[in-house]
């Protein structure tokens, strides 16, 4: 039997092969943070209030250039992108809950949660699954980056601790691909994102985003357009087959009738 119990432990357990990644990342954040200039305390309290992954990373380059506020937001947006699809799974939930979940809702807890929901089953108990994924996640990313803001330069840069943001990203979207859509969208998204990498204020990757997501969306509803056609055709097919006798029996009918 499913309980809340092995659904929160369960969160975890997904969670725990990302979080190799997580915690270069949060050393990378910490050091990024000092080097543009945030005091060690605004750039862990950034981690605590804030708490999104990859966002601060961008975010602390991005203060560290001087970028306007709003460009800043923009590039952050996708985290709507993640609400509106958990939505559903959610609105069952109290307020209370669905405050918790969108707090602790970033890229990595997204991509174990909506996996958890998209499988069948019951889902009454799966916000326990997407609450011990995203503590899981909280903890490690609160404990990296204070350790990222300690160090700040000392670092070495032969580490290579950078590459772990890819890497982390390849690993959350390459398992999700399981449809042409998807696929699609996402090698868009990769291309666009390289050859608009030149861009000021890393504007290439919100660019890359709505791409992406403008193919996926419309190779998804072409589908579903393609798979109701053929639906129709077939309880059209269906309902023909019934109501027609077949010639045989029509015959063997009217000579009994005649007999």
């Amino acid at each position: 039997m499913i309980t809340r119990r092995s659904e929160f432990f369960n969160g975890i357990k997904a969670e725990l092969p990302i979080l190799m990644g997580v915690v270069p990342f949060g050393l990378i954040y910490g050091v990024a943070a000092r080097s543009a200039g945030i005091p060690p305390l605004a750039g862990q309290s950034m981690s605590f209030i804030v708490f999104a992954g990859s966002a601060q990373f961008v975010t602390a380059q991005l203060i560290g250039a001087g970028v306007p506020a709003g460009i800043i937001i923009l590039v952050n947006l996708r985290h709507a992108l993640y609400s509106a699809s958990l939505a559903p799974y959610l609105k069952r939930l109290n307020t209370r809950w669905r405050m918790l979940l969108a707090y602790l809702l970033t890229d990595e807890a997204y991509a174990v949660a909506i996996t958890h929901y998209q499988k069948p089953g019951d889902i009454s108990r799966k916000h326990w699954y997407f609450l011990g994924a995203g503590l899981a996640l909280w903890s490690t990313w609160q404990a990296s980056t204070a350790i990222g803001i300690v160090l700040g330069a000392q670092v070495p840069a032969s580490w290579s601790l950078d590459f772990a943001l890819p890497l982390t990203f390849i690993a959350l979207v390459v398992p999700n691909l399981k449809d042409r859509a998807g696929t699609a969208a996402a090698a868009t998204a990769g291309i666009i994102a390289i050859l608009a990498a030149s861009l000021p204020y890393k504007l290439g990757l919100i660019v890359a985003s709505f791409v992406g997501i403008s193919i996926g969306i419309f190779l998804e509803s072409k589908y579903n357009k393609r798979t109701r056609i053929h639906k129709k055709e077939d309880d059209a097919g269906q309902i023909h087959s019934f109501v027609e006798p077949s010639g045989d029996t029509t015959i063997e009918h009217a000579e009994k009738e005649g007999g």
